[in-house]
């Protein structure tokens, strides 16, 4: 956390150069001594992080101290350079600093910097390095092999059975058309606490498993961290038990390979890092029927691992589902406590199928006599603190904390990013372009070239996901994630380490002064209780606001549902960086009247319940605004004074511009001398010429999105001359993500039709409306890898036809189109890696050999049929499946069998569709709540003791479904879903 404040002092540092302000003598100096104490401050505590065990008492004391002057520094340096830029605009700087007789908080730097001189004497008066650590908690490797077993056998009583199952086919991996004579790695992958060894373990000891590979070994790889040569001589000793390895690493993995040549083996890797795979892999002879599982919790490194041998395949290891849950804590409990069923359903659903989750309470509830409700309220308020005290949440904070530290620090501040999220409730679905944009607000993501800042916000999140920390909960269009959130149990331990730090706090929390990161969570609108708190710290109703002397030196005020009798005077939150009102139900249009006193306000997001219809014209003073979110507000004429903000990049909505008397030579005065305007998504076109005027000027565009209503032929003229400026910038680059979207009325589809001879370079076009015929401008664009269709009236076939020539296209959308007699051949889309067809009454046939790089299919009807002439074994690196939850029984046992036996066996998803939302989206699909039934086909597999599987023939398939028919629909998971098709919040995962 202070290595995150640390990178914005030195941006601030940078900027005060930059203005060249030439201060009293001494000043500089000041402000160089306090960057560098604070990069010293920042790296000292980094070290202590990657520490294990506790920090003496007085290192406490002493980091406390270092941090808290980290954040007074910071909050000085933000006035400075406020009253810098500000005096530049009123006149020379210099004359007024000169003329009262120095420079405005030199004497609170000179304070801040006998402060620091000061805190450096105490550490060296109280011996503060050389001060003995607390006793260190107890690590994860070597955790109590009591407690150790115990968890894992009781872990193994419930659920363990189908995923099991599922291995073991993976195991034997007799799909038709493939050999299992090859070498194949199956690479197990998870949140830390989801019983991946545990799994493994099963696995690994199952006796049909035991009895097919007579050479075995379990390696666990996290014991020998850091040293090749240890790793290497533990695995040949597994192999060869009382013989010594001998030699360097070269002739032990020699040895190995000998020894491994003549047998069929299967080796477990346990809890692998990149850099062991990379020492091990060369020894494993590929030509045999041999098998290698490796467990890990970071997703690229499953994949790097499956990837060698033939057919590897990365299994999701998935939570529990409630009833196994309940099933777990009972096991575990094993006693009757009174209270217990009511509050069952309650922990069950707070640790989200979280294994370990669950035993440490069963464990923790173990020296209970009772366990109410209201107990249960009580406990998991002060969770953070029990586990960070009691003996039974002892191994869960040991895994928790090392998939913390396991979170590289730098170059980017990873651990900042991750603990931000505990401002949002836990189990809250959270946008990820708003995570990022705010991220960037708040300077834990930045980069040197600014233009560069976004993409080092997007690797970082990936980063975090990749990891498992943060999971995705919506099926993705593409590579990119739309929502997420963190795990449950992860939140409530990383929302702990943020209050002991001083991070994030309740506005309700009387301490909240000291706290760079404010949350606040009222009641939701439909609710008729008084305060309500997800997060359950500070929920007291004797909050009487900020009184007049407060000072506050939070950087961010999250609000969800209703503020209630506490209403927030923002203007008193001086020093704010982010204000996310979206969620907020009871915010009032005069609540906005003095936010413009905000100067450092860079990310500003409005709406809850669409209560907000105005933004005052004052807002023209937010100097540093980057971000005005206005898409759950009721907002529908933009003030045009927003349009002369210098620093604002994202303008997210749907209004019109004010309405003015528009000229040539006014435009200059609305617009900075160059606009920073980055996504303008979106504004409604009328007669008002502002817009179309404007766009033209706005060089930095990267994403826009318009509503074309009726317009007089002069507005759409403006209006086509802005888009072609836009769409026509960059063509000589051709990089970066430009993205379009418009929405047609009929009469506006002339747009189109100007721009039909128009070259340019886009890598996202969305259409919406009267689209026949109009299909050539998509053709014209260089660079399109995406493309989403909705058609209100019927495409023709040459309309379709024509979309072949966008060889570059990686995403294709279409709604509601009818492709009945279009066949999409070999040559066709050669880099295609995601096919979506929503609604569309009939489907193209796909000749074999076509889309071999597809990845994703999504055939969204629920008019679908079983396998409508498209054979999915052709497409090879298939992954998923996505299916509309309404297409008939039937259909659905065909197309999980047909999944079932492609090499890749990819995952079937079944989403259902919503209404469409204010905002105009094309189609929008969410997963449904109710599992994929399972069918009396999948039912036998699991029940059988021998796991070898066999392909199904048309009669066998003939055979289920009719016995699926009389049998009826049951309810079980879809075979092989990922962790997010059976645990995210339907209501979160969104295709649109």
């Amino acid at each position: 956390m202070v290595g995150a404040v640390t990178k914005n002092v030195v941006a601030l540092v940078v900027q005060l150069v930059q203005k060249r302000c030439e201060l009293w003598k001494g000043f500089e100096d000041d402000i160089s001594f306090i960057k560098t104490e604070l990069q010293m401050i920042a790296g000292a505590e980094e070290d202590q992080q990657s520490q294990k065990g506790d920090p003496s008492i007085v290192k406490s004391i002493s980091m406390e101290e270092m941090r808290d002057l980290a954040l007074e520094i910071e909050d000085c340096l933000d006035r400075i350079l406020r009253h810098v830029v500000e005096g530049e605009k009123e006149g020379s700087l210099l004359h007024r600093l000169k003329a009262v007789g120095g420079p405005p908080y030199a004497s609170e730097v000179k304070k801040l910097k006998e402060r620091l001189r000061a805190a450096h004497q105490r550490k060296i008066d109280y011996n503060v390095n050389g001060s003995q650590p607390a006793a260190a908690r107890t690590s994860s490797s070597t955790t109590s092999p009591v407690l150790k077993d115990m968890d894992t056998r009781r872990v193994e009583l419930v659920g363990i059975e189908k995923p099991r199952s599922e291995l073991l086919e993976l195991l034997n991996n007799n799909i038709e058309g493939q050999s299992s004579e090859q070498l194949n790695v199956i690479s197990i992958v998870g949140f830390g606490g989801l019983g991946k060894s545990t799994l493994a373990k099963a696995l690994y000891e199952f006796p049909d498993v035991v009895r097919q590979y007579p050479c075995r070994a379990w390696v666990v790889a996290s014991e020998h961290r850091g040293s090749t040569k240890g790793l290497l001589t533990a695995f040949l000793e597994k192999l060869r038990p009382g013989a010594p390895a001998r030699g360097d690493v070269h002739q032990v993995q020699d040895d190995i390979t000998s020894y491994l040549n003549t047998k069929r083996y299967l080796i477990v890797f346990d809890d692998i890092e990149e850099e062991q795979w990379d020492c091990i892999k060369s020894t494993f002879p590929k030509n045999t029927r041999s098998r290698i599982i490796v467990t890990t919790r970071i997703q690229a490194l499953a994949e790097v691992c499956c990837s060698h041998g033939t057919n590897g395949y990365v299994y999701n290891v998935r939570s529990l589902d409630e009833k196994n849950s309940k099933e777990l804590l009972a096991a575990v409990l094993n006693k009757q406590l009174p209270g217990f069923e009511q509050s069952s359903t309650l922990i069950v659903n707070k640790c989200d199928g979280h294994p370990l989750s669950l035993v440490s309470i069963a464990n923790y509830l173990q020296r209970k006599r009772e366990f109410t409700e209201s107990d249960f309220k009580i406990f998991w308020s002060d969770l953070g603190s029990h586990m960070s005290e009691e003996y039974a949440f002892r191994k869960l904070q040991e895994i928790l904390l090392n998939n913390y530290r396991s979170v590289p620090g730098r170059p980017v501040n990873l651990k900042a990013c991750l603990l931000y999220l505990c401002v949002f409730p836990n189990g809250h679905p959270i946008r990820s372009s708003n995570l990022m944009r705010r991220w960037l607000a708040e300077r834990y993501v930045h980069d040197p070239d600014p233009s560069k800042s976004v993409v080092v916000a997007d690797k970082s999140l990936e980063e975090l996901i990749d990891r498992n920390i943060i999971r995705p909960i919506d099926p993705s269009k593409n590579r990119k994630v739309k929502m997420c959130r963190a795990h449950g149990i992860m939140h409530e331990f990383m929302l702990h380490m943020s209050m002991s730090a001083k991070f994030i706090t309740s506005l309700r929390d009387p301490q909240r002064s000291n706290y760079r990161h404010l949350f606040l969570e009222g009641c939701p609108a439909t609710s008729t209780c008084q305060v309500s708190n997800v997060n359950n710290r500070h929920t007291s109703l004797s909050h009487e606001g900020i009184s007049v002397d407060e000072k506050l030196r939070a950087h961010s005020l999250t609000v969800f549902g209703r503020a209630g009798e506490a209403p927030v005077d923002f203007a008193k939150c001086e020093l704010l960086r982010v204000l996310d009102l979206e969620e907020c139900n009871d915010l009032k249009d005069d609540h906005l009247d003095g936010i413009h006193k905000l100067w450092h306000l860079k990310y500003l997001s409005l709406g809850g319940a669409g209560t907000i219809s105005r933004l005052p014209k004052k807002i023209e003073k937010l100097h540093c605004l980057e971000t005005l979110d206005m898409r759950k507000a009721r907002i529908e004429t933009l003030p045009v004074e927003v349009m002369k903000l210098p620093h604002l990049a994202h303008l997210l909505g749907k209004f019109k511009l004010g309405k003015r008397d528009w000229k040539t030579t006014e435009l200059c005065k609305f617009l900075p001398k160059e606009s920073n305007l980055q996504t303008l998504a979106g504004f409604i076109t009328d007669n008002n010429p502002g817009f179309p005027m404007l766009i033209v000027r706005l060089n930095k565009l990267r994403k826009v999105k318009i509503w074309c209503n009726d317009n007089d032929s002069k507005s759409l003229a403006e209006l086509s001359t802005g888009i072609k400026n836009f769409i026509e910038h960059e063509l000589d680059t051709s990089i970066g993500v430009r993205s379009l979207s418009l929405h047609l009325m009929s009469s506006s589809g002339n747009i189109l039709h100007s721009l039909e001879n128009s070259f340019g370079y886009l890598s996202s076009l969305k259409l919406h409306g009267a689209l026949s015929g109009l299909t050539l401008f998509a053709t014209s664009l260089c660079g399109l890898n995406e493309l989403c269709l909705s058609s209100t009236n019927d495409l023709m076939s040459n309309d379709i036809s024509n979309l072949r020539r966008l060889i570059h296209l990686e995403y294709l959308k279409l709604v509601k189109i009818s492709l009945g007699g279009i066949s999409i051949r070999k040559r066709d889309f050669p880099r295609l890696l995601r096919l979506c067809l929503v609604q569309c009454p009939t489907l193209p046939t796909i000749e074999k050999g076509a889309l071999r790089n597809l990845i994703s299919l999504q055939l969204l009807s629920e008019h679908l049929g079983d396998l409508p002439g498209i054979e999915i074994r052709s497409h090879e690196h298939l992954q998923e499946i996505c299916l509309d939850s309404e297409i008939n029984q039937e259909a659905k046992i065909v197309w999980e069998i047909a999944s079932k036996n492609h090499p890749k066996r990819p995952r079937v998803l079944y989403l259902k569709r919503v209404d469409q939302d204010e905002m105009g989206s094309m189609v929008k699909y969410v997963a449904a709540k109710r599992p994929a039934p399972e069918t009396e086909y999948s039912v036998m597999q699991e029940e059988r003791q021998t796991p070898e599987v066999q392909p199904i023939s048309a009669e066998e398939l003939s055979s289920a479904l009719k016995e699926a028919t009389v049998a009826g629909p049951s309810m079980a998971p879809s075979k092989l879903p990922s962790e997010m098709n059976n645990l995210m919040p339907s209501s979160s995962r969104v295709v649109s």
